[in-house]
């Protein structure tokens, strides 16, 4: 299995070596040469299996030149007995009617970033020893939230490698930061920036192909890699829980072999809902990947219309992990979809970079419509979709997976769809307290975030993740705040070079 970019399809690496380098050299984005076929016959095999077994049996189909003793390695070590609080790891549940969760959020940091990130530091460790094995790895992430917290707890002691973490200042709820800032390991760093995820994502991407520092990471033998979904290695993983959720429906009774499932994914970064294309394309029978936005519903309007435009109001959320108006994931689909036309997407891409906005072909946009359906939700649909479900079926979720629970019943509504339909449960709700507990219970009287912890704890008796409870007394080490054109001098200063 080869892996090319998407802005130049004659740059062709090994598995090993997309993932350690992160993003190629000219800004694309590596994906593979050809997506492997998953028959009926083997997803029947994979139904009787745990999750770790199914990981290895996806995984081993894009990470050709991993070796099974590589690849035991990494499986086994991300996904090992004690660091999910289910044995499931990702387990699929059904709530209401023909709708079931799968719950994402079962890792060490409550969030489905988990799902890749413990699994990537094996990858990278292992793909760096192959294709830079004399150089040590910095990690460069740009976070909404989630990516931050999870890429640090992966990476955080992990030998030959430094990860630095850039957030919004004021861009994440108070329980995300705080899980950043009182990271702990030797190898970590973490830095708040003045603006948006999109500008912390701009900066990081210009860090990437900054002439200046890779000169200066050559002469200290360092090269980049990231913990962003535009790895690669970060989205392979992701693929694996989509499989499993169709063999976990099988399981439960909801569908049998071979009948379709519908996805609905709350999306930021198009990365996660991505996943579900790619298992889609394998030969998962998916019907249709619904692709759930907040009041920042660019990547809504795109679908609907085939014009991807950021040029508008940037809104702050009660699901921050989704304030996003540049979605990178997108341009690995758009790639598929136009035909792996490189010279096309490089030149969208820089429309995008130069104006804004961008239209796709009308035979792009109907590839993409016959796949995909969107919707979106304000902060008062969600919080009402939240108390909805909690009262009617005792299920308690976050901000985000409530976006997708919104989009989900106002897309069955809309078409009549009765397709069994999984949507991604993507963050522990109490990592957004304050907005759950708000759309719960009508009268609070916490007014910080740890009482609100447990006022919800009180409320509702669904238990706090150890995890995130034992914050409560930890000192941030990390409280960095730096301009966003400020970026590349403040990773040479993390860096010490």
């Amino acid at each position: 299995m080869k892996y090319i970019s998407t802005r130049d399809r004659s740059i062709s690496l090994s598995s090993s070596q997309a993932i350690a380098k992160g993003i190629s050299a000219e800004g694309g984005l590596f994906v593979p040469e050809t997506i492997p076929s998953l028959s009926l016959e083997k997803i029947e095999e994979l139904i009787s299996l745990d999750y770790i077994s199914r990981a290895k049996e996806i995984l081993k189909l894009y990470l050709t030149d991993f070796s099974e003793d590589e690849l035991d390695f990494c499986v086994d070590n991300a996904y090992k007995a004690g660091k999910f609080s289910s044995e499931k790891v990702a387990p699929t549940v059904k709530v209401y009617d023909n709708v079931s969760l799968i719950e994402l959020w079962r890792g060490p940091t409550c969030a489905f970033k988990d799902m890749a990130l413990q699994l990537l530091p094996y990858l990278l460790t292992v793909s760096a020893k192959k294709a830079c094995p004399d150089e040590e790895i910095v990690i460069l992430v740009a976070t909404s939230g989630d990516t931050g917290k999870a890429a640090l707890e992966g990476f955080k002691d992990v030998p030959n490698t430094r990860i630095l973490v850039f957030y919004p200042v004021d861009g994440v709820s108070p329980m995300q930061k705080l899980q950043m800032t009182t990271q702990e390991g030797n190898n970590v760093s973490v830095c708040a920036i003045r603006g948006n995820f999109d500008d912390a994502q701009n900066g990081v991407k210009a860090i990437f192909t900054n002439k200046e520092i890779e000169e200066k990471f050559r002469a200290n033998s360092l090269s980049f890699s990231s913990a962003n979904s535009i790895n690669w290695g970060r989205l392979v993983p992701q693929i694996v829980y989509y499989v499993s959720a169709y063999c976990d429906m099988i399981e439960n009774g909801e569908i049998k072999l071979g009948e379709k499932m519908n996805v609905v994914v709350p999306t930021g970064n198009f990365g996660n809902i991505l996943a579900a294309y790619y298992a889609k394309q394998m030969g998962v029978p998916i019907n249709k990947l619904i692709c759930a936005s907040n009041k920042n519903r660019v990547l809504t309007d795109f679908i609907n219309t085939g014009v991807y435009d950021r040029n508008r109001e940037f809104f702050m959320t009660s699901s921050p992990s989704m304030d996003i108006l540049i979605s990178s994931n997108l341009e690995r689909l758009l790639f598929l979809l136009s035909g792996k036309n490189d010279e096309e997407i490089a030149s969208l891409m820089k429309q995008l970079s130069a104006d804004g906005k961008y239209k796709v072909s009308e035979e792009v946009l109907s590839a993409l419509q016959s796949d995909f359906a969107a919707g979106c939700c304000d902060d008062e649909e969600t919080l009402k979709t939240i108390k909805e479900l909690y009262e009617k079926y005792n299920y308690l979720c976050d901000t985000h997976t409530a976006v997708a629970v919104n989009v989900a019943n106002a897309y069955i509504e809309k078409t009549g769809d009765k397709t069994p339909m999984v949507i991604a449960s993507t963050a522990n709700p109490y990592k957004f307290s304050k907005a759950v507990l708000s759309a719960v219970k009508s009268e609070i009287s916490s007014t910080d975030e740890f009482s609100m912890v447990e006022e919800l704890n009180e409320f509702t008796g669904v238990e706090v993740p150890s995890q995130l409870a034992s914050l409560k007394n930890k000192t941030p080490r990390f409280n960095n705040v730096a301009n966003k054109e400020d970026m590349p001098k403040v990773v040479l200063d993390m860096l010490g070079i």
